[in-house]
């Protein structure tokens, strides 16, 4: 029976795989319109061709329909630089072949005269597949920590050449593409890309600041593009606020470091605990050997 019901939805997933090749669905007129291809690029998202795109690009406008891969996972992906297009056939490709992996070892078997059964292939594919579908996600979300981190403390020094440079006696704008463009790493590049975008579409620098913070979902971007503004618009005196802003988020980095290795530290306490209690077995196996043949 779980053989039968496992074999009812393989087929009834290939079939609606080959429909979606066979009739891919068509965008509608705000998805076209709402595309960053045929509009506004957005920032830091690169156009990726690779063979898992190339090899599942006709599934992927089904895995969109969908609603896949979801807001935040978007965010994620644009921190990382990352298309969807790619993320989504990777999670395509690695779930087929985990799909295919138990049943080709299962055919490898069965030419050696080795039976498995039906149930157990079947059962460990379906789980192959739905790991295959789901860890892609996972090493994005944990990367994209780990870049928003980064990103975090770029920031800050940012921020602390910024408030050099005003105080020097520059003007908003112009302190802000000088700090850019002594930085380096993704981070900057990042902001110098944004900050080049706005004087190329005559836009101010706070809003172009703004959007970057909320795609990549980095709040402490968009405060700066805030308090920025006030000094763009009102005339506000922001270099004590940015110098508070810059010390503010070094302590929540330190902060958040700390409780990394904390954690990091906890979670050593069961490997150590293991070792030392296989330790104990090696050293009591042999007497304990010996009572019981003496019995």
């Amino acid at each position: 029976m779980i053989a039968v019901i496992v074999m009812g939805i393989g087929t009834g997933l290939g079939l609606c795989l080959i429909l979606t090749w066979a009739i891919p669905p068509q965008q509608t007129l705000r998805e076209r319109l709402s595309d960053p291809g045929g509009g506004e690029a957005s920032v830091g998202e690169p156009a990726e061709v690779t063979w898992a795109t190339a090899l599942a690009r006709p599934h992927l406008p089904g895995l969109r329909a969908l609603g896949l891969p979801g807001s935040g996972l978007e965010r994620d992906l644009r921190v990382l630089g990352r298309g969807v297009d790619t993320h989504l056939a990777v999670k395509l490709v690695l779930s087929c072949a985990g799909l295919l992996m138990p049943l080709l070892l299962q055919g490898v078997l069965s030419l050696g005269g080795l039976q498995l059964g039906l149930e157990l292939p079947f059962v460990v594919a379906v789980m192959l597949a739905a790991a295959g579908f789901l860890l892609p996600d996972l090493e994005v979300r944990a990367k994209a920590a780990r870049a928003r981190a980064e990103f975090r403390a770029a920031l800050s020094a940012f921020l602390d050449l910024v408030w050099i440079t005003l105080a020097g006696g520059a003007g908003i704008e112009s302190a802000l593409l000088a700090a850019a463009e002594v930085g380096c790493g993704p981070a900057f590049t990042r902001i110098r890309r944004a900050l080049a975008g706005a004087q190329l579409t005559r836009i101010t620098s706070w809003v172009t600041l703004r959007r970057l913070g909320e795609e990549l979902d980095i709040t402490e971007l968009a405060e700066l593009a805030a308090s920025i503004s006030l000094a763009g618009t009102e005339g506000a005196k922001v270099r004590a606020s940015l110098s508070a802003k810059a010390g503010a988020l070094r302590t929540h980095l330190v902060a958040d470091a700390e409780a990394e290795a904390q954690a990091a530290t906890e979670r050593m306490a069961l490997p150590v605990t293991l070792l030392f209690l296989g330790f104990l077995g090696f050293i009591a196996f042999p007497a304990v050997t010996q009572v019981l043949n003496g019995l």
